[in-house]
């Protein structure tokens, strides 16, 4: 992320303390500029570490671990699935290159194809043979791959063991499903059970946090403990240091990590407002913490979850009072303190969500009110679990039957959540930008105006929305894949080729309204045509499949569509060339599209083709293109499904100007995003989502 958001978040809370006292004001800039001269120290010292000397060798290093290995997000490379691999952070202390041995000490992010690596620790030292690369994050040294065997130097510690343990222990007990899974996550962080679809689900209704060990996790706990220490200590000095204790052996549990750490120092905040009573006073502590962090990890700063912390911390001490006050002037107090937290929080973190995510969800509001009243159940009750689960499994198994439930509830929730519409925004500065005027605009304009103008900008946006009510087509924008549409009404579509993500077609899909998919075709196997599949038909009734299971002279009709097949044949042929061809024919417009079908096969259909309206072009335009077949088709529009700045040169030049040739109108989803056609009897309108000129949209 780059530092400019965080820089501002800061120098709003700056502004903020201008009208306030100058101590304030004191304590926030002496954290910024802290905070930046020690990243320039490390900055300069990362830049200048030895091992800089090697990017793009090979050489055999020790590491010591410094997080648990992580499985990377399933990825696709072109065509093909990548194998699982595991991330961690590691300290790289040994080096044996082709000069030398060095002994060192650089952090290092090291990528693992060993499946033994799930199993490693944090403090495990282990050797391996890497490929060093330069590293675009910027708190390492340099990215190290390795492709080889893991060979274990050190046995991981008791206490490390023992933590491991109790870890394993809550995941074992959670058992499945979505609400089996959400448990871990909101107990201890670890999300390892979670499907994809179920991550993409809360991200979308605006619950992530809830699955992140967050200050929330800290002061909940904190909570907890402090009130059975009063069973104990009859003094508030020795429960403090009780609760103290026990807080420092919760962030060994779930991890030290940079973000834990983070949630520490926020949470330390929120207690202390709490505990003195001085929240609107406590603009201060927050100062110091975030100093402590920047300070302790300057890298912090350039994080987006550490502007998101300091934001919603700023939110719930400053802004939440407000809203209290506000609502309770018409709803029960205990009502209005159950709505105050998310909206302060949403409120005062919406700009930075903006510039990252680019959509903001206001059902989250609804999704994490609903949600609230499970959080701390769970969390307290997953905690004694947890801690239980090495010397009790069945008791511990109990427990997590109890709050079970209310894991349900919470998925639920998000299941539901996920399915409304998000307020999509130009993503970086200029969304941060406009966000952040109309916040303060809300806050500070009087409520007649601030609705009149509210109710205004979003009847303009709807009217403007991309693609609008009236489309035929879409080709969705899914990075380097494919992913077609076509419109049957009633919220059902065509879909042909679902892409390399399921949260993007997913998103597509929900964006275009398609509840129902009555023809899926999958072109053929490569995982950037299928590998979105989930997503594709996740929460949506789906009808016929087809994907490899049709020949050449198979048809289909809805209403006044005919699409027939006209390829693959019986024979036998690569990947590439066994692609269903098909071309639909409807009384606006003609279409045909063959996935990743090449000159061989081309060739052989090019003499029954007739010239049609759309063309999804072969390959994502790969210079592979039979002139024949192009000629024959004679589109009027050439629909390219590409990602942007991909290894393959897709598309190619000579098929771009082939194109051209033939009279094509030529539009890619790398430099145009999404593409929507209109079509009435054979004339087009075409609409891109990067073209339209509105900067907000509902999706």
């Amino acid at each position: 992320m780059a530092p400019w958001r965080t820089t501002i978040a800061l120098l709003l809370l700056t502004l903020f303390a201008l009208s306030q006292r100058k101590r304030r004001l004191i304590v926030l800039v002496t954290a910024l500029a802290l905070g930046s001269s020690v990243m320039s120290f490390r900055q300069q010292s990362l830049q200048s570490s030895a091992i800089a000397d090697y990017f793009n060798q090979s050489a055999q290093v020790q590491l010591r671990l410094t997080t648990d290995p992580h499985l990377t997000t399933k990825r696709v490379s072109g065509r093909n699935f990548l194998p699982p691999s595991y991330s961690a952070l590691a300290t790289l202390i040994q080096f044996d290159g082709v000069n030398g041995t060095y002994k060192l000490r650089v952090p290092v992010r090291v990528i693992m194809s060993d499946l033994s690596a799930k199993s490693l620790l944090p403090g495990q030292r282990i050797s391996i043979a890497v490929r060093v690369l330069k590293s675009k994050e910027p708190r390492v040294a340099a990215l190290l791959i390795a492709n080889s065997k893991i060979e274990v130097v050190t046995q991981p510690s008791r206490w490390a063991a023992s933590l491991a343990r109790i870890r394993l222990g809550l995941r074992s007990a959670s058992g499945g499903g979505d609400g089996g899974s959400l448990i871990p996550g909101m107990v201890l962080g670890d999300t390892s059970l979670q499907s994809d679809e179920f991550k993409n689900q809360m991200r979308r209704s605006g619950l992530t946090h809830l699955v992140a060990v967050s200050g929330a996790n800290f002061a909940i706990v904190s909570a907890f403990v402090l009130w059975c220490m009063q069973f104990i200590f009859r003094t508030m000095r020795w429960r403090v240091l009780a609760t103290a204790i026990a807080l420092i052996c919760f962030i060994a549990l779930v991890r030290p990590s940079p973000s834990v750490l983070r949630a520490a120092a926020m949470a330390a905040v929120l207690l202390i407002a709490y505990a003195t009573k001085r929240g609107a006073d406590s603009l201060p502590a927050l100062g110091f913490a975030i100093a402590a962090v920047v300070i302790g990890d300057p890298w912090q700063s350039r994080d987006p979850g550490f502007a998101l912390s300091v934001l919603a911390t700023a939110g719930l001490l400053l802004f939440a009072p407000r809203i209290i006050a506000f609502f309770e002037r018409a709803l029960p107090k205990l009502l209005a303190q159950a709505m105050a937290p998310p909206i302060a929080a949403m409120v005062f973190c919406a700009p930075v969500i903006v510039a990252i995510a680019g959509y903001l969800s206001p059902m989250s509001i609804i999704a994490n009110l609903l949600a609230a009243p499970a959080v701390a159940p769970i969390t307290i009750v997953g905690f004694i679990a947890a801690l239980i689960s090495p010397i009790s499994p069945q008791i511990s198994e109990v427990l997590v039957y109890l709050v079970k439930p209310m894991a349900w509830w919470i998925a639920t929730v998000a299941d539901w959540a996920a399915g409304f519409r998000v307020l999509t925004i130009q993503k970086g500065l200029i969304g941060f930008l406009v966000i952040t005027v109309v916040i303060a605009l809300v806050l500070l304009t009087p409520r007649k105006i601030v609705i009149t103008a509210l109710i205004l900008v979003l009847s303009l946006t709807y009217l403007q929305r991309f693609p609008g009510g009236d489309w035929q087509v879409v080709n969705c924008d899914i990075g380097q894949g494919d992913g077609m549409v076509i419109n049957l009404g009633s919220h059902r579509a065509i879909v042909i080729d679902t892409g390399p993500d399921p949260a993007l077609i997913d998103r597509c899909l929900k964006q275009l309204g398609i509840r129902e998919i009555p023809l899926l075709i999958l072109t053929h196997g490569h995982a950037d045509h299928i590998a979105g599949l989930s997503g594709a038909i996740a929460n949506r009734k789906v009808g016929t499949k087809w994907f490899g299971n049709v020949k050449r002279g198979a048809t289909a009709h809805f209403g006044e569509m005919n699409i027939k097949v006209l390829w693959p044949d019986t024979g036998s042929y690569d990947e590439n060339n066994s692609s269903i061809a098909v071309r639909i024919d409807t009384p606006d417009f003609s279409l045909f599209a063959a996935g990743d079908m090449e000159p061989l096969t081309q060739a052989i259909i090019a003499p029954e083709l007739t010239r049609v309206d759309i063309y999804k072009v072969s390959h994502h335009g790969s210079a592979y293109q039979d002139e024949s077949f192009t000629r024959a088709l004679q589109p009027q529009l050439a629909l390219i499904s590409v990602g942007a700045e991909n290894s393959y040169g897709h598309p190619a030049a000579n098929t771009i100007e082939l194109l051209r040739q033939v009279g094509a109108k030529v539009r890619r989803t790398d430099t145009d995003g999404a593409i929507a056609v209109r079509a009435r009897h054979h004339r087009l309108q075409v609409k891109t989502s990067k073209n339209h000129f509105t900067f907000l949209r509902w999706e």
